[in-house]
């Protein structure tokens, strides 16, 4: 840990190395602003990214008299760095990569949430175009951070999974890395360790077996979960969306497949976001290849996630995805089929290779959900509701758990008030209560090395 009066000069990457006066000024102002404290909190995220931890209220404890600021310059900017980790310095310079990602911060925290602030006030009480305008902010973040290449061939595989699985399972995620990265395929993940890091750290190694340059290492995170998962060193591009909701249609929109490792409640979440949207009839005909994998020790793993899939969302749904344990190879293989499909697909709808425009995203997936006790009680958790429309739900239900268990609100609201009350159907209840229960025997609800405190109940509906 550096001491509080160590302080360092950063220069900015080539996105800031030309600013107009005004630019100039807009930067400085939101930072010192409404954003002040965002701003700081995810520049310390990326700044101890070399230190992985999942509990963020102790990072903010660790490094309370961190400070950074937006140091005009007759060029542009520069970025006065205080009290910062030492370990993303080397000989008192920081290192390149977390440079890069330090001004990935400013840039979409200080100017990327205002123009989608901007864009939505635009829209104010018009919930008919809401939806329109949403995937418009969606779309100007991504292309603004530069992540959008319109004439690049569909390649771009999301991978999600748990930021805290055992060795196994992380070894598991490289080796379908390697096997992607052999085949040309980029990475994006939500940027943090575990399979977030596993999948790039492979394709990493199969890049470079290939003599293959400039491939993509993408990592889409959001300000309340990015210091509980700090970008891992192989991230090369980072983009913070406003929320999570917006971050994952930000995975959905710029992906061109999907595949899932074992992880925990926020695994979960994923998976219900990307069903309840693949299983809008609108979508029916989209191609979209998912893929749930994990070495031979995850089947029973992936086994409870498809029992419940299907005792709530129905067969319809769990037929979008395939299940492939303990296969790299056929996971890569199958992978590189869908994305073939999308290609041939988006080629002939003359839809656009870097964004998927034609998916319909329904906007109750759209609509941030605040995980207070109040809403999260009074989420409609029964199998009777419309398919998307539940799957919604639960992923509202997942996201509370999520934000229970690692965001700092979210703790926070539990500590002073007890743990979340969900209610609904008994069997859907008793079938999500095993789901959970599976998670928390298996070591995936924990924070840190405590044993794992529930921040939820499952209440008689």
């Amino acid at each position: 840990m550096t001491s509080p009066t160590s302080c360092y000069r950063i220069q900015p990457t080539d996105t800031f190395c030309d600013l107009s006066r005004r630019e100039a000024e807009r930067f400085m102002h939101a930072s010192a602003n409404g954003t002040r404290a965002l701003f700081r909190s995810c520049a310390l995220a990326v700044l101890n990214g070399g230190d992985y931890t999942d509990d963020a209220t102790a990072v903010f404890d660790a490094y309370r008299d961190f400070t950074i600021e937006v140091i005009p310059e007759p060029r542009g900017i520069e970025l006065e760095v205080c009290g910062a980790p030492a370990s993303a310095f080397v000989d008192g310079q920081m290192i390149r990569g977390i440079r890069d990602l330090l001004y990935a911060v400013l840039r979409d925290i200080c100017r990327g949430a205002s123009e989608f602030e901007a864009l939505q006030s635009d829209i104010a009480g018009d919930e008919a175009a809401a939806g329109t305008a949403t995937t418009d902010a969606v779309f100007n973040m991504l292309r603004n951070a530069n992540v959008l290449l319109p004439h690049q061939r569909p390649n771009l595989v999301v991978c999600w999974g748990g930021h805290s699985i055992p060795r196994h399972e992380y070894d598991y995620t490289k080796e379908v890395g390697y096997a992607l990265g052999l085949r040309g395929l980029d990475i994006c993940t939500g940027c943090g360790p575990g399979a977030m890091k596993g999948p790039m750290k492979g394709a990493h190694i199969g890049h470079a077996k290939q003599r293959s340059h400039a491939h993509r290492y993408l990592g889409i995170t959001e300000p309340g979960i990015i210091a509980a998962e700090s970008p891992n060193p192989i991230v090369n591009e980072l983009v913070i969306m406003p929320d999570i909701e917006k971050r994952l249609e930000a995975f959905v929109r710029a992906g061109h497949g999907v595949i899932v490792f074992p992880g925990g409640v926020g695994t979960a979440e994923e998976i219900l976001y990307l069903l309840g949207i693949l299983g809008d009839a609108q979508n029916a005909n989209i191609p979209f290849p998912l893929v749930f994998t994990g070495p031979a020790s995850a089947a029973e793993y992936f086994q409870q996630i498809d029992r419940f899939i299907r005792s709530t969302l129905g067969d319809a749904v769990a037929g979008r995805y395939e299940i492939i344990i303990d296969e790299p190879e056929r996971v890569a293989n199958a992978m590189t089929r869908g994305i073939a499909d999308v290609e041939t697909f988006r080629t002939a709808e003359r839809d656009a290779w870097h964004f998927n425009w034609l998916l319909r995203i329904p906007r109750r997936f759209q609509l941030p959900f605040e995980p207070t006790h109040e809403n999260m009680a009074n989420l409609m958790l029964d199998p009777a509701l419309p398919t998307s429309e539940l799957a919604a739900n639960l992923r509202c239900a997942f996201s509370g758990i999520v934000s229970g268990n690692v965001k700092p609100e979210g703790r926070t609201a539990v500590q002073l008030h007890g743990p979340y009350a969900l209610r609904g159907a008994p069997e859907l209840m008793e079938s999500m209560d095993s789901l959970l229960g599976s998670f928390s025997s298996q070591g995936r609800m924990k924070l840190g090395d405590a044993a794992y405190q529930p921040c939820y109940r499952i209440a008689a509906s």
